[in-house]
C-alpha cells in the first residue's frame, strides 16, 4: 500500500494513503515511525504527533506484512515556550488570556507556543506570522462566556488618505462588525496551528446562541478566523461549540486543513463547520464534521464585497472526509457574489445530512457570481435525505422573500444577474435516500449551465420511513417525497449509468430542460 507525505510540520506529519478507497481501508494498518510502530488505523489520511524538530524519521505503513517507507526531515523550530512559564494556569477558572497572548508576542520566527495538558480559560488571542500554536494533548482553548470582555473587529474602516478600506469584520458576505474569534490570525503568513489538543468556543454555557440574528453589541464570533492569511496549516486539532461558523478562512490563500474534527450540537445556529470565503488553493483532507448547519460551505462574499473587493474562491480540494448531520455535507454558496470555480470533492463519506451537493444562489448576487468546475466524485452517501440540489432562488436574506428573489417570470439579465456554469457528479453511491435524488431549479432569464450525473446508484428509504421535504429553500415550491429526478430551467442535463431504487415515479420531471442526454437510465 502506497502513500505520499502531504505536509511536514516541526513535530507532526501528515501522510494520505494512495487508495481509491472512500474515507477509510476495510481494515486497520499500522502506521511506523523508525521501525516502531506508532498506531493502528483504517483512516486513509493519518497524522502522527509527538515528534522532535530538525530530525530526519522514517514513516511507515504496513500493507499486509509489508512496510512501505519513506524518509522526511521534520522543520526547524527556533525555540518552545511553554505558557505555564508566562503565568498561564490552565485550570478553567482563571483567565489565561494575557499570559498566551504575552507567549505569541514574544515568539521569535519559526518558534511554537506551547499549551500542555489544561484547561485556559480565555477570550479572543491574536496569532502571527512564522510560528507554531501547539495544543497538545488534553490541552483546552476554552471560549470566556462574556462577551462583553471580547473585542470587535470593526468591518470596514477608510483609509487615512480616504482613498481606500480597510476590512476586519465580516458577518454572512458584508463588511460589518463582529466579535473576534477565540483563535484570530490577520495579515499572517507561514502559520501552523496543530494539535491533538481542543480549542473551544464554549458557546453552550454563553448566550451565544440565543437570539442568534439579533445583533448585540456586534454579530457573533467564529472559532477560529483567518483573515488575509497566507500559507496556514491547521492540524489534528478539535473545534468546538462554535458561537457561529466554527472555522472561517477569509481573503486567504495556501491553507491546509489536515485531520480535523469539528463538532457542534446538531440543534446550533449557523455553526456552519468549515466555510472559506474568498480564498485560493485550499485543501481539506481526513477532516470530520458534525454541525448545526451546512458541513462546508464554500463562499465569495455578498454584492458589495465583490464589487469593492473582488476574490475568486478557487482551486479547493476536499477528499477523504466525513461529514455528518447537518443541512447540507459541501455547499457552494449562498454568499458567493465574487464567483467560485475549481472545487473538487472526492472520496468522502457524507452520512445523515438533508444535503449532499448543495448550490446555492439568488438574484443580487452579481454577474460576478459565477459558480462553476465543480466536481463530485467517488461519494458514499447514507441517509441523506437529498442528494443533489441546485437552487437559484435561495430565500435566505433579509429580502430573500422579495418578488425580486421569488418571482418565476423571467427578468431582465443585468449586472445583478448570477450564473452558474458546470457541476458535475460521477461514482457515487447514495442510500437511504428519502425527498428526491436532484432537484435543480434555474433562473428563467439564467438557466443552470451543464448538470452531468455519471455512474450513480441510489435507493430510497422504505416509503414509511420518509418524511415529506422541501429540497430547495425558495418559495411556492411543494415537498416532495420519493421523487427522483426533478429540474428547470437548465441548459444541458446528461444523465449516464444512473439506477434509482425504489422511487415513487417513474420518470424524471423536466420543465425548460433545453437540451438533455440520457443513457442507462434505469428505475428498478
Amino acid at each position: 500500500m502506497d502513500f505520499k507525505i502531504v505536509e511536514v510540520f516541526n513535530r507532526s506529519v501528515t501522510i494520505e494513503l494512495e487508495s481509491e478507497a472512500v474515507f477509510r481501508q476495510q481494515a486497520e494498518f499500522g502506521v511506523y515511525i523508525n521501525g516502531e510502530k506508532s498506531l493502528m488505523t483504517d483512516k486513509n489520511v493519518v497524522s502522527v504527533m509527538g515528534l522532535l524538530p530538525d530530525t530526519k524519521y522514517k514513516i511507515g505503513v504496513d500493507a499486509g506484512g509489508e512496510l512501505v517507507e519513506k524518509e522526511f526531515v521534520t522543520g526547524h523550530e527556533s525555540v518552545l515556550l511553554d505558557v505555564t512559564k508566562f503565568g498561564a494556569v490552565g485550570d478553567g477558572k482563571t483567565s489565561d488570556t494575557a499570559a498566551i497572548q504575552a507567549a505569541i508576542c514574544a515568539c521569535p520566527a519559526d518558534g511554537t507556543v506551547y499549551l500542555p495538558a489544561g484547561q485556559y480559560l480565555t477570550t479572543p488571542i491574536f496569532l502571527k506570522s512564522d510560528m507554531t500554536f501547539w495544543l497538545d494533548e488534553g490541552a483546552v482553548l476554552l471560549g470566556e462566556t462574556d462577551r462583553k470582555k471580547y473585542p470587535v473587529l470593526p468591518g470596514m474602516t477608510m483609509s487615512t488618505d480616504e482613498k481606500d478600506e480597510y476590512n476586519l469584520g465580516t458577518w454572512e458576505g458584508n463588511p460589518l462588525d463582529n466579535f473576534a474569534s477565540l483563535v484570530t490570525a490577520i495579515d499572517a503568513q507561514n502559520l501552523d496551528i496543530i494539535g491533538p489538543g481542543t480549542i473551544d468556543g464554549n458557546a453552550q454555557n454563553a448566550d451565544w446562541w440565543k437570539d442568534a440574528k439579533v445583533k448585540r453589541i456586534a454579530w457573533r464570533p467564529k472559532t477560529l478566523f483567518l483573515c488575509r492569511c497566507r500559507k496556514v496549516r491547521v492540524q489534528g486539532v478539535t473545534v468546538q461549540n462554535s458561537p457561529c461558523w466554527t472555522v472561517h478562512p477569509y481573503y486567504s490563500d495556501d491553507l491546509a486543513f489536515l485531520n480535523l474534527y469539528i463538532h457542534n450540537p446538531s440543534d446550533s445556529p449557523n455553526t456552519d463547520g468549515l466555510d472559506p470565503e474568498s480564498c485560493s488553493n485550499v485543501r481539506v483532507l481526513g477532516t470530520v464534521i458534525s454541525v448545526g448547519d451546512d458541513c462546508m460551505a464554500i463562499k465569495s462574499g455578498k454584492y458589495y464585497m465583490a464589487l469593492k473587493h473582488h476574490k475568486v474562491t478557487e482551486n479547493v480540494q476536499i477528499r477523504n472526509c466525513k461529514f455528518e448531520r447537518g443541512h447540507g455535507s459541501v455547499t457552494v454558496g449562498s454568499e458567493a457574489a465574487g464567483g467560485v470555480r475549481d472545487v473538487r470533492v472526492s472520496q468522502c463519506e457524507f452520512i445523515g445530512t438533508d444535503r449532499g451537493l448543495r448550490i446555492k444562489t439568488r438574484r443580487g448576487r452579481g454577474e460576478r457570481s459565477v459558480l462553476d468546475d465543480i466536481l463530485f466524485e467517488n461519494i458514499m452517501m447514507e441517509g441523506v435525505h437529498m442528494p443533489f440540489t441546485v437552487n437559484m432562488f435561495y430565500f435566505c436574506d433579509p429580502d430573500g422573500h422579495s418578488d425580486y428573489v421569488q418571482n418565476q417570470a423571467p427578468a431582465p439579465v443585468d449586472e445583478m444577474t448570477p450564473v452558474i456554469g458546470s457541476i458535475t457528479g460521477r461514482h457515487i453511491s447514495c442510500t437511504g435516500v428519502s425527498s428526491c435524488v436532484l432537484c435543480a431549479v434555474g433562473l428563467p432569464e439564467s438557466p443552470i449551465g451543464k448538470l452531468c450525473f455519471e455512474d450513480i446508484k441510489v435507493s430510497f428509504a422504505p416509503e414509511a420511513e420518509r418524511v415529506p421535504e422541501r429540497p430547495v429553500m425558495m418559495d411556492n415550491f411543494d415537498e416532495m417525497s420519493g421523487r427522483s429526478i426533478y429540474a428547470k430551467n437548465v441548459r444541458e442535463l446528461v444523465l449516464s449509468d444512473v439506477e434509482i431504487s425504489g422511487a415513487a415515479d417513474g420518470e424524471p420531471e423536466l420543465v425548460g430542460v433545453e437540451r438533455q442526454s440520457v443513457s442507462g437510465l434505469e428505475y428498478v
